[in-house]
Order: C-alpha cells, then sequence, then structure tokens
C-alpha cells in the first residue's frame, strides 16, 4: 500500500515557521489540541518538531516571560525535547509503521526535504483495525485477557 493514500496534505495541517515569534505561534496554536506541530522553514523545508512542553519551559527557564513579551521571542529560540522523524514519500509501509510507533505523526517530505503533509497514527490504527476486523470476524477473534 502506498504512503499518499493515509497523507493528511500540508494546507491541512496545523504548522508554523521557524521565524514565528512566541506570539504568532500560539496564536495560531491557540484553537487546536495538538500536544505537537510542524515547524518549518519559508520554503517550506522541513525543521522538526515543537511541544507544548517545549513552550512551557522555554518560557519558564529561557525567557522568563510574560505573554506582552512574547512580540519579540522568535520560537526558533526554544529547544526542543525531540523532533519528529520525517519519512519521504517513497518510504514502504513496514518503515512508516515503525516510525508511528514513537510518534502521534509521521512529518512527510519530498526528496528536498519540503514538507508536504503528514501520516497521523490514528489513520494507520483504523486501516490495520480494519484489516484485522476482516480477517478475523467478530465472533472467532482471539481474546485477550
Amino acid at each position: 500500500m502506498n504512503l499518499l493514500f493515509f497523507l493528511t496534505p500540508k494546507q491541512d495541517v496545523l504548522y508554523i515557521y521557524e521565524d514565528f515569534t512566541l506570539r504568532q505561534t500560539l496564536e495560531k496554536w491557540a484553537n487546536h489540541r495538538f500536544a505537537t506541530i510542524p515547524v518549518l522553514k519559508r520554503n517550506g523545508e522541513y525543521v522538526g518538531t515543537i511541544t507544548e512542553g517545549d513552550i512551557l519551559w522555554g518560557m519558564k527557564n529561557l525567557h522568563g516571560l510574560d505573554l506582552e513579551a512574547s512580540e519579540d521571542v522568535p520560537i526558533a529560540s526554544f529547544p526542543r525535547r525531540r523532533d519528529y522523524k520525517a519519512v519521504t514519500v517513497t518510504t514502504d509501509m513496514p518503515t512508516l509503521l515503525r516510525a508511528a510507533i514513537d510518534q502521534n505523526f509521521v512529518p512527510v517530505v519530498d526528496d528536498r526535504n519540503v514538507f508536504i503533509g503528514m501520516v497521523r497514527r490514528t489513520v494507520l490504527l483504523k486501516e490495520m483495525y480494519g484489516k484485522y476486523t476482516d480477517v478475523f470476524p467478530e465472533s472467532s477473534k482471539p481474546h485477550r485477557g
């Protein structure tokens, strides 16, 4: 199966640019419930991911700031605890599934490292569940417990 079947395209993904200020980041993120989002360069290149925790710890440890001062703080100045590993559009399913084990989503880039979208772990789980339920009718599924 092709990775693109599971792709949420870039235009449907919440992301920020590395040159955003803290205020811009907080405003963009305000109405969403994601714990981790992609960070891109202005040319679309994938930089990594940033978490809510990265922002909170950065505010406390680095800047000791209030929200009014957030207009002057570049989001790139915040250390990121870990970045989600990106895969290319030609990645095979076993590699995609391995990446999804440790990440809520898998960023997808083209051969120039330009972010084109992401594959959410929930989408992969739903696909695997569908395959599992096709193989094992409800009455014959193995019981765990």
